[in-house]
């Protein structure tokens, strides 16, 4: 099992949650430090459709990162909402290209 992030964090890429992996298996297109800068220059637009992803080969299920998130878009897989289902591919496709 694994953890997954869905569309709450479209826009926010809030990066508590990379901070406390102990595996380093939280990405996304853009580099934490990209995202902290964009953040930092109140440019939140360039994040409109940017989220991170949990690569479900390295996530180790600790749940470390879903307390952490503060748009609460951390899910375990068995507990991701219907409406988000499609997110659990998203993730791993993320990690495929």
């Amino acid at each position: 099992m694994t953890f997954v992030i869905a569309e709450p964090c479209q826009g926010t890429c809030d990066t508590s949650c990379v901070e406390v992996c102990p595996v380093d298996c939280i990405h996304g297109p853009l580099s934490v430090d990209e995202i902290r800068e964009i953040q930092a220059a109140g440019d939140d637009e360039r994040l409109a459709n940017i989220q991170l992803y949990i690569d479900p080969d390295i996530c180790i299920d600790c749940g470390a990162c879903e307390p952490e998130c503060p748009v609460e878009a951390i899910f375990e897989e068995w507990d991701v909402p219907s409406e988000w289902e499609d997110y659990t591919e998203k993730n791993a496709e993320f990690f495929q290209q």
